[in-house]
C-alpha cells in the first residue's frame, strides 16, 4: 500500500474518533525509520487510546499487518508503527512537550544546510 493510501486510512479513522490537529510529515529524506510520520492529538488519555484503536483496527482492516504499538497503557502518547507510516496519537500536553514538528523540521534545515 502507499504511504499516501495509508495516510488517507489514518486521517479518517483519526477523525471518527475526533482526532485534533491531523499532521503527517514527510520524513523519507531525513530517516531510513518511515516514509511519514502521522500526528494527530486526543483531549484525554482515554480518547487518545481510542484514536490510536480506531487507527490500528483500520489499517490491519485495509490488509496491512497488525501494528506494532508503544505507550498504550500510559495512554500520553501511542506511537504505532505501520511500516512507512509512524503514527504519534498524544493528548495536547505530550505533543506540546516534545513538538515532533518543530524537532523534524529542525532536522531538516540542519541537512540543508550541511549539503
Amino acid at each position: 500500500m502507499r504511504p499516501a493510501n495509508l495516510i488517507d486510512i489514518v486521517r479518517s479513522a483519526a477523525l471518527d474518533k475526533k482526532g485534533e490537529d491531523f499532521t503527517a510529515i514527510d520524513v523519507r529524506e531525513r530517516t531510513i525509520l518511515a516514509d511519514t510520520f502521522a500526528i494527530v492529538t486526543g483531549r484525554s488519555r482515554v480518547q487518545v487510546r481510542a484514536i490510536a484503536e480506531a487507527i490500528a483496527e483500520a489499517a490491519e482492516a485495509a490488509g496491512l499487518r497488525r501494528a506494532h504499538v508503544e505507550g498504550r497503557a500510559e495512554g500520553g502518547w501511542i506511537l504505532l508503527d505501520l511500516g512507512s507510516v509512524i503514527v504519534h496519537v498524544f493528548t495536547a500536553e505530550q505533543r506540546s512537550f516534545y513538538n515532533l514538528e518543530r524537532l523534524w523540521s529542525a532536522v531538516a534545515e540542519r541537512k540543508v544546510q550541511s549539503s
